[in-house]
């Protein structure tokens, strides 16, 4: 591709950087952040041109991503939710479907988009879910649940969730919808107390008749697996920009290794520094070698959804494989620059330990461990007998 585009610059990132330890510590929303990430345009990153955004490609986007995350990583995390609502609107505008323009025209007028769709004991995630969606004589829906995980919690003003109809005339249908915080129906619980991540405040919200208007409710599909190009639009979109932020950690953990190999000195070896010792110069390297083959491979596939490759049945294998494999390179890379860095990483105050902690949230998001190893070993040899 020609040069990425690119909306946030080296003073914005610098500024994110010096207030991320002290949300991590205060455990706070970074207002700041979200201030300086709206001013430079980035929450109209996936909006395109023609409706008031700046029209970046999800490779950009993804790019943009890495470069957020490496110096904040809960920041890059929680406007990464905005960022897949409306980064998924926009692949379907691409490809002929305008069920979602409202959300690229809302977020165009600034409004801050977040996802409600985890819950607690749902391991179907969205292909199953316990929220109830009531259907009103208007044809509007209103959404009764608990969802987990709301990064944005603070400041969205529109939720896209979604619950279970089982009184559809055409049988269950999971309904998808959005619906406005100001339309009431919404408590946001104060209970984001976490090792990592402190910063997305990921809170609690209880849906207590949320209200989505008929033209705010965009899907209503079978439970189970769906082939829908809202379902695929979603997975794509979540699962590249997640693998971006996770790789975004690793690219700093790498550069925090290098600068801790160079400053250290070892009395052993008469003062010279540790970027001159054998083995932390193998741990170095091995650090380099994982991180370097990931990054490729996030823009690759970001790529592969800009051109419409055609991946068939493979596509949800390949994002989930993606998420799965930039998350744990991740991890490991991280891994490997707190034991080149030494016992100062340790400390709470220290950035690599709080990438440390930051890292291990990649556990977590869907698709897990079991769920994409499921979805890959189906896109390959088929699925289980029964």
């Amino acid at each position: 591709m020609s040069t990425p585009r690119t909306l946030l610059t080296d003073d914005v990132l610098a500024r994110v950087a010096e207030r991320a330890p002290v949300h991590d510590r205060e455990n706070t929303f970074p207002h700041a952040d979200l201030d300086d990430l709206r001013e430079a345009g980035y929450l109209r990153a996936c909006v395109p041109e023609a409706l008031g955004g700046a029209g970046l490609t999800l490779e950009e986007v993804a790019r943009e991503q890495v470069r957020l995350a490496g110096a904040a990583p809960a920041t890059a995390l929680s406007v990464n939710m905005h960022l897949v609502v409306t980064g998924m609107a926009a692949v379907l505008a691409a490809r002929g479907d305008d069920s979602l323009e409202f959300v690229l025209r809302d977020a165009a007028a600034g409004e801050v988009f977040a996802f409600g769709n985890s819950e607690a004991g749902n391991d179907l995630v969205m292909f199953g879910s316990r929220t109830r969606a009531e259907r009103q004589p208007d044809g509007g829906y209103r959404f009764h649940g608990t969802k987990i995980f709301t990064s944005l919690a603070p400041v969205w003003t529109r939720l896209a969730t979604f619950g279970l109809d089982e009184a559809h005339p055409d049988g269950p249908r999971l309904v998808h919808g959005v619906v406005a915080r100001s339309d009431g129906g919404i408590e946001t619980k104060d209970d984001w107390d976490t090792l990592g991540m402190r910063a997305t405040q990921s809170r609690t919200t209880v849906l207590d008749g949320a209200y989505a208007a008929p033209d705010r409710v965009f899907r209503a599909l079978p439970p189970g697996p769906s082939a829908d190009p809202y379902v695929l639009a979603l997975f794509q979109v979540f699962e590249i920009l997640l693998a971006a932020v996770y790789t975004g950690i690793g690219r700093r953990a790498l550069e925090l290794a290098v600068a801790a190999a160079h400053r250290r000195t070892s009395m052993k070896n008469g003062g010279r520094s540790y970027a001159q010792d054998p083995d932390i110069r193998w741990r170095v390297a091995d650090a380099a070698i994982a991180q370097d083959g990931i990054e490729p491979q996030v823009w690759a596939l970001a790529r592969d959804v800009d051109e419409a490759v055609d991946h068939g049945p493979l596509w949800f294998a390949k994002v989930v494989g993606l998420k799965v494999r930039a998350t744990e390179t991740a991890r490991e890379v991280v891994d490997r620059a707190i034991r080149v860095s030494g016992g100062g990483s340790y400390f709470s105050r220290s950035e690599l330990g709080r990438l440390y902690r930051d890292v291990l949230a990649g556990l977590f998001h869907p698709s897990d461990d079991e769920s994409a190893h499921s979805t890959v070993a189906n896109a390959w040899l088929g699925p289980v007998d029964r």
